[in-house]
């Protein structure tokens, strides 16, 4: 307790202001931007406020300002970004963590904790939600419980990603890049439009080779390379000042490579398995039949319609519609053991679509503001995991990892290994057959499938009896219904029945049996359902007190829930025939309490708030020794922190800015209650991460300017998985990145050059992974340094 309370003490000395370190004004007049002080406008709570009128903690970044300082991708705006930390182990799969608590859950039956907005719309569907971020107005990263502002998804906060707008005028720019590994970038936006019609079209195009060279020859690509295409077509219509209408279509599409799963236990014909050398990779001989692709890697496509109108009835009485629909379609085939064997190669082919609704009235006068309406949200989706192995192989390296080989004939022989003349486990077949046979190609899918209606009330009310003062209560009123479904196709393996009784018992033994993989049942073509209904009453209470016009105090207790989970899968009877198998995980509860102090002080501006976090029935996800997950009730967990951010506008030319976050939470010491998880850090979770840099916008006289943007980012030690592993985990983790060149003909070009990971450290995205169900847990390294360069023109 004297450490955190001595910590306090730091923070609040080096950031006793508030307004987000990498706040900058979005607002195009300079007038208007002086008028608000040059902090940026968000719409948190609905309205517009500048950030630091805000009773939350809200971190916010504009577009123009994540150019500034490099930033293409959400994971690398996470660096940036106290409390936040999103691990992209594949466009298909992003990890979003938000003060410790991870969403990446793919399964259908589960619910998020970290809503992504969209333009107001919910598309925090894991497998749907991976977003480009081009041509942006802004982010805004709000932390704690929103279920009030953003839906009951929005457990532990929300990213709301907005797009730039049409804008009267003629405008547009151009940008190209180039890098190492092949790295090409070509994006902009064309704006046209009066104040009564206006569109805008932008795009993004990214290219690049993989970072991990893969010694398989069926594998077209290097892994991890990158071909990905944003598109956006907006267009606004303003027939009166009272009335707007944005119309906003966007398609993404990936044709990314395999995500380099290496394994450490199992060598590659360069050398015992290294996450940061070459790996082996080849996926099945049968991949195309079995997993629909015949090579490792993502084809995934998203469909996004946005329609929003704002209607101003005067006298302080707006009226807002915020509706969307949103479709995604990936295929994704991985190898999971991490070698060059035939083990484990699976696919996993996620469809889905969601639609919503949302109402609001809102009432703003010098006293009072007040908003209450209505949503409806929508989403129908399925995970389907094809799996692919042969028999011999799959046995010999199962049970050899298990250190005991189960194959007559075969006990020596390695599951993967290069000595000439030695044989491995892809000649298991035809040694326990003695030649008979000597390969049993083996295929099974499973399929859980969730649909998730959801209707709620919300009402938010703000009073201020005085203009220091703001008092805000809120609340949400849910019902939701949620339907599972699950479905497999399990064929009994061939092999075993050729084996002598000893060698099948031995099997069993090793969960062998019915079906190659162990645990998994056949459904017998039937498709098992289960739905369940819930309610909830989520309320935020919130005080904003202003010490001066630019200096505010606030505290805010509010209530998140991660919904229950109607978990379904299958289970065999006495009989040997499949039953529905049926788990209701309790919800996930929590009751969060902050206090903090932001804004500015002459050229220094800032914020520190410190939180408290209490979960009831906190929910984990455990790997089966089949490779799926399971959804489980960890018990009681708590989460204390501190956030702070700094900026200090030096000189007219120079900008400084920090931060700094810490984390202590973990679930909580208990031996009568899942006592496995007992103690443990959660997932994901760095106790210390903190950023700092400057930038420097100087004129050098004729139209020309000289910028650059050096950066630090660290984050300290994190476990990939719950319960928690050393040998699972990533130290501490220092980056340097740096932005930097010249603007001339009056910032019409700009040409640049960039560099991340700039001392090519070597440390490790994720670590575990399917392969870890089988005794060959898998490493998957981070991104290297990159640099290049880049030109964009702007008219």
């Amino acid at each position: 307790m004297k450490y955190r309370i001595s910590l306090a003490a730091l923070l609040a000395t080096t950031a006793f202001v508030a307004a987000p370190a990498l706040a900058q004004s979005t607002i195009e007049d300079p007038a208007a931007a002086e008028e608000h002080g040059g902090d940026i406008i968000v719409t948190a709570q609905k309205i517009e406020q500048r950030a630091t009128d805000v009773p939350i903690t809200i971190s916010a970044i504009t577009g123009e300002r994540m150019a500034e300082i490099g930033v293409s991708d959400l994971d690398e705006l996470s660096n940036y970004i106290p409390g936040l930390n999103i691990q992209e182990q594949s466009a298909n799969n992003p990890g979003i963590v938000i003060r410790g608590i991870t969403s990446d859950s793919g399964s259908a039956q589960q619910g998020p904790r970290v809503t992504l907005y969209y333009n107001g719309v919910d598309i925090s569907r894991s497998r749907g939600s991976y977003q480009a971020i081009y041509d942006l107005e802004r982010v805004e990263v709000i932390k704690g419980p929103q279920a009030t502002l953003f839906g009951t998804a929005s457990a532990v906060g929300a990213i709301s990603l907005t797009s730039a707008r049409p804008k009267p005028g003629y405008s547009g720019a151009l940008t190209a890049a180039y890098g190492n590994y092949d790295s090409t970038l070509l994006s902009g936006f064309l704006n046209a439009g009066s104040d009564t019609l206006a569109g805008r079209v932008a795009f993004e195009w990214k290219k690049r080779d993989g970072y991990v060279e893969n010694l398989s020859p069926r594998q077209e690509k290097e892994l991890y390379s990158q071909d990905q295409l944003g598109v956006r077509a907006s267009l606004r219509y303003t027939p009166a000042d009272a009335l707007t209408v944005d119309l906003i279509g966007t398609y993404d599409q990936q044709r990314n490579g395999g995500t380099p799963f290496i394994s450490r236990v199992l060598p590659t014909e360069a050398g015992p398995g290294d996450p940061f050398g070459k790996a082996n990779l080849g996926g099945s001989p049968l991949s195309e039949q079995a997993l629909g692709d015949d090579q490792l890697g993502l084809n995934r496509e998203v469909y996004d319609v946005n329609l929003t109108a704002n209607y101003d009835f005067g006298s302080g009485v707006t009226f807002t519609t915020v509706n969307g629909y949103r479709k995604f379609d990936s295929r994704e085939v991985f190898d999971a053991d991490g070698s060059a064997a035939w083990f484990l190669e699976f696919a996993e082919i996620s469809k889905g679509w969601q639609a919503s609704h949302e109402g609001r009235f809102s009432y703003s006068d010098p006293q009072w503001r007040a908003s209450f309406g209505w949503n409806v949200f929508v989403e129908d989706n399925f995970q389907n995991v094809p799996f692919s192995s042969e028999e011999g192989s799959f046995i010999q390296c199962l049970t050899a990892l298990q250190g005991r080989p189960a194959l007559p004939g075969a006990p020596a022989v390695p599951c993967v290994g290069f000595t000439p003349g030695v044989p491995t486990a892809a000649n298991a077949t035809a040694l326990a057959t003695g030649g008979r046979l000597t390969q049993i190609p083996y295929r099974s899918v499973y399929e859980n499938q969730g649909r998730n209606d959801s209707y709620s009330m919300f009402a938010d009310t703000t009073w201020i009896p005085t203009p220091a003062l703001e008092l805000t209560a809120g609340v949400r009123i849910l019902i939701e219904q949620r339907k599972s479904g699950y479905r497999a196709d399990v064929p009994v393996p061939l092999l075993p029945t050729l084996l002598p009784a000893e060698q099948r018992a031995l099997l069993l033994a090793a969960g062998i049996g019915p079906s190659l993989l162990p645990g998994q049942i056949d459904t017998r073509g039937q498709t098992f359902t289960a739905r369940r209904s819930y309610s909830a009453v989520l309320p935020r209470f919130n005080m904003l007190y202003r010490l001066t016009d630019d200096v505010n105090v606030f505290a805010t207790i509010s209530k998140g829930r991660r919904s229950p989970v109607v978990q379904l899968n299958a289970r065999r009877l006495a009989t040997g025939a499949p039953a529905s198998n049926l788990q209701l995980v309790p919800e996930e509860s929590v009751w969060n309490y902050e206090a903090g102090l932001k804004g500015s002080v002459g050229p220094v501006s800032g914020s520190l708030g410190v939180y408290y976090q209490k979960y009831d029935g906190f929910q984990v996800s455990v790997l089966q020794p089949n490779g799926t997950s399971l959804t489980q009730s960890a018990g009681t967990a708590s989460n204390l922190g501190a956030e702070a951010e700094l900026n200090v506008r030096a000189t007219s030319w120079l900008n400084l800015f920090g931060n700094v976050g810490y984390i202590n939470g973990g679930i909580d010491e208990n031996e009568s209650f899942a006592s496995t998880f007992s103690g443990a850090r959660f997932r994901l979770q760095p106790e210390w991460q903190a950023a700092a840099g400057f930038t420097i916008n100087a004129p050098l006289g004729n139209g020309v300017r000289f910028f650059a943007t050096p950066t630090v980012t660290h984050r300290s030690r994190i476990f990939f998985e719950v319960p928690n592993n050393i040998a699972l985990s990533q130290g501490p983790v220092t980056l340097v990145n740096a932005r930097a060149g010249v603007s001339f003909m009056d910032e019409r070009f700009e040409l640049a050059g960039f560099i991340r990971n700039a001392t090519d450290e070597r440390y490790l995205l994720d670590a575990g992974n399917t392969g870890g169900s089988f005794r060959t847990p898998t490493f998957i390294p981070a991104e290297p340094r990159f640099y290049g360069a880049q030109l964009t023109a702007r008219f």
